[in-house]
């Protein structure tokens, strides 16, 4: 396990290359803003924009996946307020057992915001039992709720007749994951190749469901993307003021609500992230212990390239937070998986890291890297 020389990315991030010089993607793409021509680049998004005109009897330019939260919502807003059209926004709703009603109340702030709001509800029942499969064969319950997520947005595009869906950040350029790379740094068309949306449907058809069944969890091939004209678009590549604070002042400015439970319990050192739910922390948690990183990591990685803190002081907030958990999360968690807290524990301590973790005596799970250095 390496670091990055720059920031605490390490090289275990899946799909992540470092440079010859131990710098990450996202730093080398970070380095590389000071020189681009963002007036040339806003050019480039009303061109794009100009090209993808709605058809007659339309009523909406292009589609945004939502969640209600910081990033959907500054998308949502600048679309609109700053480019002259009208997003129709699509969201894949939890189900009650998983939903927060900070979730439910910022997707209503979006819809009082003005926007035209679609709402997918894949049937709870199947949804609870992928999220079993998922973590008994992964550890990840995760696996299929994210194609969902995912699958909704080019599922409704296609319904609608509408060619061109704008996305967020580009994960190859700002978080790492090179596969995901399309033909420009806007392009996301590629996104199918995300480590999550490559695992495809096999697995849950060897659990017994039905193709029937999983209709909301198909997200569809290149062939129907060509079919139907379908265009990705990293709406981040064109703002060079996107991060995660700065998107949630955005969006705290417009309304939404935001975390108040504190780091210590889910690991969000800002309280904006993952608002609709309150099993993500949990997944981020699993994620340290696979990948030796976690939800904190992320945070200080991009609070480094901004210089608002430096690398030592990055490296105090990892090694405090990054395993952050709460036991009330975990439980409630455990309950809708129909597991005990018992079994829970022991799925995740079989899934860790040997490599990059040990099991004590006690049962507790210690770190052999050293945060900023490595093994």
């Amino acid at each position: 396990m390496k670091y990055c020389r720059r920031c605490l990315q390490p090289d275990t991030r899946p799909n992540t290359v470092f440079s010859f010089e131990g710098i990450c993607p996202a730093c080398n793409y970070f380095e590389a803003l000071n020189q681009v021509d963002w007036q040339e680049r806003f050019e480039i998004l009303q061109d794009i924009l100009s090209r993808h005109p709605r058809k007659r009897g339309q009523f909406h330019d292009c589609i945004i996946g939502v969640s209600g939260g910081k990033d959907s919502t500054r998308q949502a807003l600048f679309l609109r307020d700053k480019m002259g059209i009208n997003p129709l926004l699509v969201c894949v709703s939890y189900p009650p057992e998983q939903v927060t009603e900070r979730g439910v109340s910022n997707l209503s702030n979006l819809i009082n915001l003005g926007f035209d709001v679609v709402v997918s509800s894949p049937a709870p029942q199947t949804w609870m039992k992928l999220k079993q499969e998922g973590f008994h064969r992964f550890t990840n319950s995760f696996r299929s709720t994210e194609m969902a997520l995912f699958a909704s947005v080019p599922q409704i595009a296609i319904k609608y007749g509408i060619k061109l869906i704008l996305w967020g950040e580009n994960p190859g350029l700002q978080l790492g994951d090179m596969k995901t790379l399309g033909r420009t740094g806007y392009d996301g068309n590629s996104l199918r190749y995300m480590n999550t949306l490559s695992s495809g449907l096999d697995w849950m058809l060897e659990c017994g469901f039905e193709k029937s069944d999983l209709v909301s969890y198909v997200y569809p091939e290149a062939e129907e993307f060509e079919k139907h004209d379908l265009q990705i678009v990293y709406l981040g590549w064109f703002l060079g003021d996107w991060s995660l604070v700065n998107n949630a002042g955005y969006a705290c400015a417009n309304g939404i609500e935001i975390r108040t439970d504190g780091v210590e319990k889910t690991g969000d050192l800002f309280g904006v992230t993952a608002l609709d739910e309150d099993f993500t922390p949990i997944n981020q948690l699993i994620k340290y212990y696979k990948f030796g990183f976690g939800r904190v990591t992320d945070y200080v990685n991009e609070e480094i390239r901004l210089g608002r803190i430096s690398r030592d002081a990055g490296i105090k907030l990892v090694e405090k937070y990054d395993d952050a958990h709460n036991e009330a999360y975990i439980k409630s968690y455990c309950n809708y998986l129909d597991i005990s807290v018992e079994s829970f524990w022991e799925k995740v301590k079989v899934s860790t890291n040997k490599h990059l973790f040990s099991i004590e005596k006690d049962g507790s799970i210690r770190p052999k890297f050293k945060v900023g250095v490595g093994l």
